[in-house]
C-alpha cells in the first residue's frame, strides 16, 4: 500500500520524504487556505514546489475548484501542465464524471474526489478515473461504516477488473491506516500525524532503553 499525505505544509512533506516512505501528496482548496495560499499564480507556484519536494514519479494531487465541465477542464489542463507529478483531483458530481472521462480521452490523470458509495465508485471507473478517493473519516461521523464501503469497493473493481486505484482518504488516525491496509486500500492519504504514530509502541520504547542501560552497565 502506498503513502500519501494529505496536507499543504511544505514542511511536513519534506519530513515526509526523509523518511523515505512518502509515495505522494493529496491536497485540497481547504489545505491550501489552511497554509495561507491564495491566488491562482501563488496556488500553481505552491503546487510546482511540492513537486519538486517530493521528486519524479510521486503523483500531487491537484484539485479543481470549478462545478461546471468547462471550468474543470480548463483548469485541469492548467494544472496537468504544471509537472507531469500533477493528477487533477475532479469531485464526483456529474459534471466530474464527465470531466474525468474527458481527461482519460486526453491521457491526464485524475482523482476522484469526495466519494461515499459503491454506486460513485462504479460511475468514477467507468470514467476511467486514476485514483479513487472515499472519505473513511467523513463515513464514521455520520455512523456509517468507512472501511466496510472500501471493501465493498475492493471486491467490484476486483469483480470488474477496473485498474482505478483505491485511494483511502479522510483518515484520522493510525488505525485507520491499518485497516484501510486490511481492507485492501491502493493507497493511504492522511496528515503526517497520522504516519508518524504508526512508529509508536511502548514495548519498542522499553525494548530500547533497556538495551542502553545494559550498554552503558558493560561500557562505564
Amino acid at each position: 500500500m502506498q503513502f500519501f499525505v494529505d496536507t499543504a505544509n511544505l514542511d511536513h512533506i519534506r519530513e515526509a520524504a526523509e523518511l523515505g516512505i512518502l509515495d505522494g501528496v493529496t491536497t485540497n482548496p481547504s489545505l491550501m487556505a489552511k497554509e495561507g495560499i491564495s491566488g491562482e499564480k501563488n496556488i500553481l507556484q505552491h503546487y510546482l514546489d511540492i513537486c519538486k519536494i517530493v521528486g519524479p514519479g510521486r503523483d500531487v494531487s491537484a484539485e479543481v475548484i470549478s462545478t461546471d465541465f468547462k471550468g474543470m477542464v480548463a483548469e485541469g489542463k492548467r494544472l496537468a501542465e504544471i509537472h507531469e507529478n500533477i493528477v487533477v483531483k475532479v469531485p464526483m458530481i456529474r459534471e466530474g464524471v464527465k470531466a474525468i472521462s474527458y481527461f482519460t480521452e486526453a491521457g491526464i490523470r485524475t482523482n476522484c474526489t469526495l466519494v461515499f458509495s459503491a454506486g460513485q465508485a462504479l460511475l468514477a471507473a467507468k470514467a476511467g478515473a486514476t485514483y479513487l478517493s472515499p472519505f473513511i473519516g467523513r463515513i464514521d461521523d455520520m455512523g456509517w461504516n468507512g472501511m466496510a464501503l472500501i471493501k465493498e469497493i475492493v471486491e467490484i473493481y476486483n469483480n470488474s477488473g477496473f485498474e482505478t486505484a483505491v485511494l483511502a482518504a479522510s483518515i484520522r488516525n493510525p488505525l485507520h491506516i491499518i485497516d484501510a491496509a486490511k481492507a485492501g486500500a491502493d493507497v493511504v492519504t492522511c496528515p503526517l500525524s497520522a504516519i508518524l504514530g504508526l512508529f509508536y509502541h511502548p514495548l519498542t520504547d522499553i525494548g530500547l532503553e533497556k538495551f542502553l542501560e545494559d550498554y552503558r552497565k558493560a561500557n562505564p
